[in-house]
């Protein structure tokens, strides 16, 4: 199993960087020098806002319909011929209850009208989400992989054409609409895909079958609602409690572009090993190597890119962005402190998720969507796109510490003092690294920034963090 997930996630990572950095670093950071910070927040505003109830269009079946069919893969065909008329139903729910929240809280007109496109869009992401868990179930991971990346390519096609063809004059709107064109070809692809598994499928109205797939993913509906909360909020805070609010909320969304990245990655992570956990869990196969080596594979990058940024933050961000640069790089240096609590999350989440402990993962979020929105209503009055970085990064900092303690409880996880200790003078070590380049100034920017990156890999080794002959079986492993 650790083998499988080795060569997959390897597949799914080279995919992914193919496609998703150019995409968010080429084109949408492109779009948003192209647009300025005040279009850009207005559009960013409302498309975390899509984001809040999205919950609603999905209800936890694409997290339940993975861990099901990985257990259960004879019933994938079952299924989909009855969950398919369900998802309509979810989709009318969420687009109507988004759309009455909108008017509620005071948009206007011209708000609302382009909140409906990206509504709908998320509806069709939703289907393709759907559509897709059940390959992942079946674990044809390869298959999830490409269809994972399909979409931002064809953006990345449609919306490059349009930059080139309009350097002067680019809408926002283009982008939405470019967004509604990749979803519709790729959900198209995905349920061909999963048609060719299923063979034709006769959509059917089994209530009492419906009834008892709600009261399972309830829970997980309830626990996506109550993360995009306390994740999703701040963009929406920003905008109505400050004048300027949606430039405001340009700014914030710079330095958020490049942790939400990061983001990407780490959730690549949860896709692959909720499958892989459920199904170990089901086979009572022993799960703490598979934990630590995943939870190395991710956090030591992590970690490394967290100093990077922080010592050259200011000199990215510049780099990046034609306006607003010198507001923006502190926002960037609190929410990276705060992606390695989303990270973790990531790995002890998704343990616990497929472990079934939902209540405790329900009642951990919805502290955490108190604690963010308490933090923001006195954060962002005084600090404005600081005090949501803050309130942010405490938030994710305070859940993965919880869910971290949880895991380690429920599982009998073991601290091994000496493996600790490696992890801590790892940090340590490279956080001196990149004080001491930065305040000796011996070398361009650019230049320590991967001199940084390489010497803190050497220090993995040096630390034995990973071995040598681990790279060595994990390159059998992959090739």
């Amino acid at each position: 199993m650790l083998k499988r997930f080795t060569k997959n996630l390897f597949f799914l990572i080279i995919l992914n960087l193919l496609i998703k950095p150019f995409w968010i670093f080429g084109i949408d950071r492109t779009i948003q020098n192209m647009v300025g910070a005040e279009q850009y927040g207005f559009y960013v505003v409302l498309f975390n806002f899509s984001l809040i109830f999205n919950m609603l269009t999905d209800f936890g079946l694409t997290n339940f319909n993975t861990k099901n069919i990985a257990q259960n893969q004879q019933l994938v065909s079952k299924h989909v011929s009855k969950l398919i008329w369900l998802k309509f139903f979810l989709a009318f729910g969420y687009v109507t209850i988004s759309l009455l929240a909108a008017f509620l809280i005071g948009y206007s007109f011209s708000q609302i009208k382009f909140l409906l496109i990206l509504v709908l869009n998320q509806v069709i992401a939703s289907f393709l989400l759907y559509l897709r868990s059940n390959l992942s179930g079946l674990h044809l991971f390869k298959t999830d992989s490409i269809l994972s990346i399909m979409d931002k390519g064809l953006l990345i096609i449609i919306c490059g054409v349009l930059i080139l063809k309009y350097p002067v004059g680019f809408q926002i709107e283009w982008l939405v609409y470019s967004q509604t064109m990749a979803y519709l070809v790729t959900t198209l692809i995905a349920f061909l895909l999963v048609l060719r598994q299923t063979g034709w499928i006769r959509i059917r109205y089994d209530y009492r079958f419906i009834l008892a797939i709600l009261k399972k993913t309830a829970p997980f509906a309830l626990l996506i609602f109550l993360m995009t909360v306390y994740t999703r909020i701040d963009f929406v805070m920003l905008e109505r409690m400050l004048d300027n609010g949606n430039l405001y909320s340009g700014i914030y969304a710079q330095a958020y572009r490049i942790t939400d990245a990061f983001s990407m990655f780490a959730y690549l992570f949860a896709a692959l090993l909720l499958p892989i956990f459920s199904k170990m869990i089901k086979d009572r196969t022993e799960i703490e190597n598979m934990i630590k080596k995943s939870a190395t594979i991710l956090l030591i990058p992590v970690f490394i890119l967290v100093m990077v940024i922080i010592f050259h933050s200011s000199e990215i961000m510049n780099l990046l962005y034609l306006q607003h640069a010198d507001q923006s790089y502190p926002v960037l240096n609190i929410l990276t402190i705060g992606f390695v609590g989303i990270a973790s999350i990531y790995i002890f989440g998704t343990l616990l998720t497929a472990n079934g402990n939902l209540k405790q993962l329900i009642i951990i979020s919805g502290v955490g969507v108190i604690l963010n929105i308490t933090l923001n209503f006195l954060l962002i009055p005084k600090y404005n796109y600081t005090g949501a970085a803050i309130s942010s990064m405490i938030t994710q900092l305070m859940m993965a510490v919880t869910q971290i303690y949880l895991a380690y409880k429920i599982f009998n996880l073991k601290i091994i003092p000496k493996e600790a200790i490696k992890w801590v003078l790892f940090i340590a070590i490279i956080l001196l690294q990149g004080y001491f380049i930065k305040e000796r100034n011996i070398m361009s920017w650019q230049l320590s920034f991967f001199v940084n990156i390489i010497l803190s890999f050497v220090w993995v080794f040096v630390l034995r963090i990973i071995k040598f002959e681990q790279i060595n079986k994990f390159l059998n492993q992959v090739f």
